[in-house]
């Protein structure tokens, strides 16, 4: 935005008025009638009406500025779901309406969140999300071939979801390509989503092997309905 220097004296003023109309979009902002020019305001409401028109648009650019951030973070939680769930995670993931929440201490993306709901928390040490429940759901219901899912057998689907961990006698099924210390999302035999966690064994061992944990379970479905913010820094 180009500055301007304001006038030292009345005689400046006018000088200024004279040669600067106001088109009538900018009159509309101020509240000037259509057409209005310099003899139809003294001098006094000139400065006030030049101040709110020049306010206006320092405002215009700081919104303009904030926006750009917006869509500058949204690019980037995109692609870390992106990499790390899959092609075309982080869209169905993080819609355009998502408000995201830096840490007050180093100004970081901290979390993720849809209405009311997080979604995620990107996690300081590796730059990695760890989803919620609220998260795994979007991902399992929106994407054809979702990664890093567990799915076990229906005998234990009630311990998960209570928030047990799951161990590798249990699991039917797994994402072979998942790691251990990954995000690790549990399904059932429906593909409803019992629980979020990280897994222990990677996906070739949790169906291979007959004991151990295989995923530490950090929120259960039956949890959900009382589940607070903290539990999901874990």
């Amino acid at each position: 935005m180009r500055s301007s220097r304001f006038p030292a004296n009345r005689a400046q003023l006018r000088t200024l008025l004279a040669n600067h109309h106001l088109g009538s979009f900018n009159h509309r902002i101020v509240g000037l009638p259509e057409n209005s020019t310099s003899a139809d305001f003294t001098p006094h409401e000139a400065i006030t009406k030049l101040f709110y028109r020049q306010l206006f648009f320092i405002l215009v650019k700081i919104n303009g500025e904030k926006m750009q951030d917006k869509l500058t973070a949204l690019h980037k939680i995109r692609s870390i779901a992106d990499y790390q769930f899959g092609k075309d995670v982080g869209e169905g993931l993080f819609p355009d309406d998502v408000r995201i929440v830096r840490s007050k201490r180093t100004g970081r993306i901290r979390h993720v969140y849809l209405g009311e709901d997080r979604l995620a928390t990107l996690r300081p040490l590796d730059g990695l999300f760890s989803l919620t429940f609220t998260g795994a759901k979007r991902i399992l219901g929106g994407v054809k071939s979702p990664r890093l899912w567990v799915k076990v057998q229906e005998e234990a689907a009630p311990f998960i979801a209570r928030g047990r961990n799951v161990f590798a006698k249990h699991v039917m099924d797994a994402d072979e390509e998942i790691r251990p210390r990954e995000e690790a999302i549990v399904i059932n035999k429906g593909n409803e989503v019992l629980a979020v966690g990280k897994a222990v064994l990677s996906g070739r061992e949790m169906k291979a092997f007959k004991r151990g944990v295989a995923v530490r379970v950090r929120r259960g479905a039956e949890e959900e309905v009382k589940k607070t913010d903290k539990d999901y820094d874990k």
